[in-house]
């Protein structure tokens, strides 16, 4: 989660703000539309010859281009471990901040132009966080901030504009609170303010027009993270998944909060779809989505007494984990062999609990994933535990 505490400066403008009027032809505005909405289900292609035509009707203004470039993000977010579109994105998001620039040297009051240079240079920033470059992150929330509260003075009532806002002040109240370590670099912004934040979020979730989506997710994440309100996160997560069926982020955040909420049949029918997706080699699903899928399921059979299937699954889990863990042992990793353990302990094979305990305590801790392997090192997990 650190990759928050940085990025938060920079992905108040991070998405598709802007009003239908600064699109005067409905038709473009239309086709603006269906890109976005074929970006968040996945179907890229389709996405670019949209934003490709915007470009050809509207040459010299910014949407085409950004929005092109929002397609090369979510690319980038479908497989973090890819840096092979990394380049592309980042020279597409330096032409929308060069045009930008330019409408401004004309009209330093241009809405539009503050709205996609505030967008891009947040992108920008969010990548180069995620990706380990703090630093250059940093500098680009510096640069975004500036733009994106002159945006919204120009335009306080423009719902698109409170999806940033709303995001800047829930998140400067609460990650230095978590993460002491931003606490410098936040003296030289505003203060948050978390529940304006949050009551921003809801008004462009419901009102904003190219935003609405992605307040929602922001809305999706903080409910169910930091509020831990996850009724009102599993709301939005069935919302988002009907809308966007073949989205592979927004079905495993659904089954993510049946599981919160300890609905566990429902949880197992949502991971069941993920990991038939995965296996069948649905567009967008990958080996990510195959190890989450795996874990819940093995869980679930796990705890509905289940041990031959449940550890079967979690075999699955634990195989693809040692792909694609790259960077040492994940969370995944480190849950799902305590829980092999627990089933070969279940099964009387403490020799093969052992062992599997011994390789979680030689992995990174997840939440109590140490103090549970020493636990049933020394007296073997039953049931009735």
């Amino acid at each position: 989660m650190l990759q928050w505490t940085l990025a938060l400066l920079m992905l108040v403008l991070a998405t598709t703000h802007v009003e239908a009027q600064w699109i005067q032809d409905t038709s473009i505005d239309a086709r603006v539309q269906r890109g976005i909405d074929n970006i968040y289900n996945i179907e890229f292609d389709k996405a670019d010859k949209e934003f490709e035509e915007v470009i050809r009707l509207m040459p010299d203004h910014p949407a085409g281009y950004f929005f092109q470039a929002m397609t090369q993000w979510w690319r980038i977010l479908s497989n973090f471990e890819d840096e092979s579109h990394d380049k592309e994105f980042l020279t597409a998001l330096d032409k929308v901040i060069g045009m930008c620039e330019k409408r401004l040297d004309k009209n330093e009051n241009d809405v539009t132009a503050l709205f996609y240079k505030g967008g891009a240079v947040g992108f920008q920033g969010r990548l180069r966080a995620n990706r380990g470059a703090w630093l250059a992150a940093a500098n680009d929330g510096l640069v975004a901030l500036p733009e994106i509260r002159k945006a919204y003075n120009l335009e306080p009532t423009n719902s698109d504009v409170l999806l940033g806002m709303g995001i800047y002040n829930y998140y400067a109240e609460v990650i230095p609170g978590q993460y002491p370590i931003v606490k410098p670099v936040m003296i030289f912004l505003p203060s948050g303010d978390k529940k304006k934040g949050l009551e921003q979020l809801e008004i462009a979730a419901q009102k904003a027009r190219y935003a609405k989506v992605e307040a929602m997710y922001f809305l999706l994440q903080t409910y169910f993270t930091y509020e831990r309100q996850f009724v009102r996160a599993l709301e939005i997560a069935q919302e988002l998944r009907n809308r966007y069926p073949r989205n592979p982020l927004f079905h495993r955040m659904y089954g993510r909060c049946y599981v919160s909420l300890g609905y566990w049949a429902e949880a197992f029918r949502v991971f069941s779809e993920v990991e038939e997706k995965y296996r069948t080699h649905q567009a967008g699903y990958d080996v990510y989505d195959g190890r989450e899928a795996y874990y819940y399921i093995g869980r679930h059979l796990f705890l509905a007494g289940r041990f031959e299937e449940s550890v079967q699954n979690l075999l699955r889990c634990d195989e693809i984990c040692r792909r694609v863990d790259k960077n040492g042992a994940s969370g995944f990793m480190s849950m799902v062999n305590l829980m092999i353990g627990m089933v070969y302990d279940v099964q009387k094979k403490r020799g093969s609990a052992l062992a599997q305990y011994q390789k979680v305590l030689e992995m990174k801790e997840y939440e109590n994933t140490h103090k549970e392997a020493r636990r049933y090192t020394e007296k073997a997990y039953t049931r009735a535990q």
